[in-house]
């Protein structure tokens, strides 16, 4: 049976394969690097129109070279409007009793419970569509997988009914 075998991971052995020719391109990297610090030998020459400004070869007789100058922070934009969709709605006199007690709304509770049973929505929906229609290689579609585990759940359930049937009948059996 094939229940408590592990199924092999297409994306996985993707990501290994991935990893395997980053650390080829590295050490190509190195071994190119190598060759042209061998290569350029030769003194450093700088301007002196702009002696802020990097050096154009590098020696190995001398010290390290000038650092360089720092770069602007780059900074990520914020949607606050993302945050204010999520915040809760606002309180206002009408939703107080005259006794200033928050009155009970039954369909925001309703909202509520779906929204929890619902779960957080997805960080990546472009994600989300391609395993549900089956885009990646080698994994299935998220309906089938849903088909899978029903029908198991199903099987499961009448499985239980007829042991628990069966320990009835033995039960009123014997007395």
């Amino acid at each position: 049976m094939a229940w408590f075998r592990n199924k092999p991971d297409p994306i996985t052995d993707r990501a290994r394969a991935l990893s395997n020719e980053i650390a080829e391109l590295e050490a190509q990297i190195k071994s190119l690097d190598g060759r042209l610090q061998q290569q350029s030998a030769q003194p450093k020459l700088r301007s002196t129109a702009l002696p802020q400004s990097p050096t154009l070869q590098r020696s190995t007789s001398q010290t390290q070279a000038a650092p360089a100058s720092p770069r602007e922070p780059v900074f990520e934009e914020v949607d606050s409007n993302r945050l204010q969709r999520h915040a809760e709605t606002p309180s206002t006199a009408a939703h107080y009793n005259e006794l200033g007690v928050r009155k009970y709304d039954l369909p925001a509770l309703f909202r509520r419970i779906r929204n929890h049973f619902r779960g957080p929505a997805a960080t990546n929906p472009k994600l989300v569509s391609y395993l549900a229609a089956g885009g990646i290689q080698g994994l299935r579609p998220l309906r089938y997988e849903k088909r899978v585990a029903r029908n198991r759940f199903i099987v499961f359930v009448i499985f239980l009914f007829l042991m628990l049937l069966g320990l009835v009948a033995a039960f009123f059996r014997h007395q």
